[in-house]
């Protein structure tokens, strides 16, 4: 499923790279055409053992270090389980896969290292796919990145320290918020601090239709803003009562801050022109919070790059140039590609609706496709309230690196993750006990496929532990493998959990739709997930466990313009499409922007939020024409709610325009081939259905279009593994995808067990 690259860019090598909690997954389409695939830490290190010690200062790597002569020439060496300091490495022969370190490091034979570049993680990706040692400059190329750096920046508030305007009289906007509690029956409620620092209150007032009330005086805190710059404070938010009416008032303070040294100045009118001045407020703040983070960032991996060619995924599934990237479209930025990806495969397989299953190593995230992408365009992230259009995205703490511990009751999986540094146990890092170490253990992953060393045995010094501590707390004496087999039970209720919101809490049946499982993690836990869910069908892409980078090459450049009506339909009947087309040509003209041809410009959707009067709620009408609006929206408001509303008038909430460069070779399904038995590369004992078995195992690689193979086994590639359950057939289709189907017996026989037990209940 690689994109096809365009003449013009023929002569570079086109690099998609997905930063992730734990692991950055990058693919790259060299100048010549093919695909090369990478995945390494998100430290920004690589991992092994080395192979032999030939002195204090030569050291052998492993057999998996094909490089280039000189490749790690210019970074550092560290023995992962010693505080020594980083050693330079002055040389590396590639024939002998050995390096030279700068001074005396006495080591062992085994012992497990790291190598760093001293770059963020997507260059490091970027110098192994294009074999660019450390000291030598990067080819041209052209890299399209994807990051949760600014989602982490938030979880753990390491944003930049910043000051909030706002009209005199609302400084506590924030700190009062919308006065709903988040667990209603919790009695002590524990409030998250506001992101800002500082709040100056400015003297300005604008009525609701936006005429000044009280005229705005810059000069009347000049005195505060020097104090605020002399404390280091350089970054501002802005965020006046009815600014989204008449932006002037906050746009002359933002020159005048500029003017003072702020850094970062980020206006609620620019940033979400809407009427809710808390939700607007919180954004301006979130954006600049991160500005620093995300700046400095993008920074660091672009000055490797040619001016105006690296570009980011947006949290709304579309690229844009990084100097034009916001801070508040970047909290979705790493799971949107998951999700472009997941309905580029989905459609290359035949299959028009998917559930998308992204598990990767900190998190789990899901959503659903069905023939167009289900946006957001309010979303709550770690307690913050962001008015921006991102893809519809269900996120959980359940990935390979979720912790599993005990917490004096229960056994838990997360919300804990192990991330990058230092790892699950298996890390040999002193990590701890995580989802990945149980699937380990419990003979579902083959040691020897992972791209950094593992030990096995610190996994099992650690299920030890938890078992151990278990027996204190409770005097149970539970086995290893019920405790790990826990753990996976625990995940997959809690993943199959995230997927009722997107799907059956919203009206659609999972039976409905196929579950594309991908990420390193998915294929382990798809055949399950599907059971839990009632599901028929699981389709697991081709490079699944880089589904996420490789979406980054099926992303569009796209643009959203919008704009606040607030007026009943009939009175804007007349006007309405001119709006709507006016905002699509300014949309367009942004993308246009950016070096795509007009001719390569559409309009992919224009959207109209329609809601009752009275009422505070919208529902999404996509706008065809003007003529059949109220007839769509009383059609989808009973769809929705479960009875027809005649009588009321409808309101005309806001209109939104996606402007986009075209698909660059439409996703069109690929004709099944004839099937054919696939033979096993042999046996491997698994912990299945509360019993180790002896199952199949197979080779992903060497399975070609049409091969089928029944469970219980094993399917391994490069940077995952799947496991095919009893009762289900796995084929590969004519895409390269591997298609699971459970067997109709099977369905018939569960659902009939499941309904009794219901009933029982």
């Amino acid at each position: 499923m690689v994109p096809r690259v365009g003449r013009q860019q023929s002569s570079r090598w086109q690099v998609w790279v997905d930063t992730g909690g734990t692991f950055t997954d990058c693919v790259a389409v060299p100048p010549g055409g093919g695909i090369r695939r990478v995945k390494v830490l998100s430290s920004g290190f690589l991992r092994g053992r080395i192979a032999e010690c030939v002195d204090d200062r030569h050291v052998r790597l492993g057999d998996r270090w094909q490089l280039p002569e000189d490749f790690f020439r210019g970074g550092h060496f560290r023995l992962l389980q010693s505080s020594a300091r980083r050693v330079s490495i002055v040389g590396y022969d590639s024939r002998r896969r050995e390096i030279e370190l700068a001074s005396p490091r006495p080591a062992e034979a085994g012992a497990a290292f790291e190598i760093g570049s001293g770059e963020e993680a997507p260059l490091l990706a970027a110098r192994l796919v294009t074999g660019t040692p450390f000291c030598e400059p990067l080819p041209p190329l052209s890299m399209r990145l994807a990051t949760t750096r600014g989602t982490n920046a938030l979880l753990e508030r390491k944003g930049s320290d910043t000051v909030l305007f706002v009209t005199r009289g609302f400084g506590d906007l924030l700190e009062i918020g919308s006065q709903q509690r988040p667990k209603l029956f919790e009695l002590a409620v524990t409030k998250s601090p506001p992101l800002y620092s500082k709040v100056v209150e400015v003297e300005e007032r604008l009525s609701a239709d936006g005429g000044v009330l009280v005229a705005l005086d810059p000069g009347s805190i000049e005195v505060e803003c020097e104090r605020l710059l002399g404390l280091g404070i350089d970054t501002a938010s802005v965020a006046f009562l009815h600014s989204y009416r008449n932006p002037t008032h906050e746009q002359r303070l933002g020159a005048f801050l500029e003017q003072l040294g702020f850094r970062h100045v980020s206006l609620s009118s620019e940033l979400a022109p809407r009427i809710r001045v808390l939700a607007r407020a919180e954004t301006a703040v979130l954006n600049a919070y991160l500005s620093r983070v995300i700046e400095s960032y993008f920074r660091e991996v672009g000055r490797a790059l040619d001016a105006g060619r690296l570009h980011a995924l947006t949290s709304a599934g579309g690229v844009v140039r990084s100097d034009r990237f916001m801070p508040k479209d970047s909290l979705l930025s790493g799971p949107a590609g998951g999700v472009v990806g997941a309905a580029h495969a989905g459609r290359r397989s035949g299959f028009e609706r998917t559930l998308n299953f992204d598990m990767g190593g900190t998190s789990t995230d899901v959503s659903r496709f069905a023939g167009d992408f289900d946006y957001s365009f309010e979303t709550r992230v770690a307690g913050v309230r962001l008015l921006a259009p991102s893809l519809a995205i269900e996120t959980v703490a359940a990935g390979g690196g979720s912790v599993c511990h005990f917490d004096h009751r229960q056994l838990r999986v997360g919300p804990q993750s192990a991330g990058a540094q230092p790892g699950p146990a298996c890390y040999g890092a002193g990590g701890p006990l995580t989802l990945t170490d149980a699937n380990l253990l419990l003979g579902r992953l083959e040691p020897e496929r992972f791209d950094i060393p593992i030990e096995v045995a610190a996994s099992e010094k650690a299920v030890q532990r938890l078992q151990q501590e278990i027996r204190e707390q409770t005097g149970e004496r539970l086995g290893c493998e019920e405790i790990l087999e826990g753990c996976i039970d625990i995940a997959n209720e809690r993943m199959a959990e995230a997927v009722r919101r997107i799907s059956i809490r919203k009206g659609y049946r999972p039976a409905d739709y196929v579950l594309v499982a991908f990420g390193g993690a998915g294929g382990q836990h798809a055949c399950a997930l599907a059971r839990v869910l009632d599901m028929a069908t699981v389709l697991l892409p081709a490079h699944a466990g880089l589904l996420s980078a490789l979406g980054l090459g099926r992303a569009r450049i796209e643009r959203f313009r919008e704009r606040q009506i607030l007026q009943p339909l009939d009175a804007v009947e007349q006007t309405l499409w001119r709006w709507i087309e006016g905002l699509a040509e300014d949309a367009a003209s942004r993308v246009a922007e950016e070096g795509v041809p007009r001719s390569e410009i559409v309009v992919r959707r224009r959207i109209v939020h329609l809601r009752l009067e009275g009422q505070e709620s919208t529902l999404a009408v996509e706008a065809a024409g003007v003529e059949t609006l109220a007839e769509d929206f009383r059609r989808a408001y009973e769809d929705h709610y479960g009875y027809r509303s005649e009588q009321r008038s409808i309101e005309v909430e806001s209109i939104r325009v996606v402007a986009s460069s075209r698909d660059p070779a439409e996703s069109e399904a690929i004709e099944p081939p004839a099937s054919l038995r696939a033979e096993p590369l042999g046996r491997r004992r698994v912990w299945l259905e509360g019993a180790w078995r002896r199952v199949p195992i197979f080779d992903r690689e060497k399975l070609g279009p049409g091969a089928t193979l029944d469970g219980p086994s094993l399917v391994f590639e490069r940077h995952s593994g799947a496991v095919v359950e009893r009762d289900w057939q796995a084929s590969v289709d004519g895409a390269g995808g591997l298609v699971l189907r459970r067997q109709e017996d099977n369905i018939r026989h569960t659902t009939r067990v499941d309904k009794a037990r219901s009933l029982s209940e």
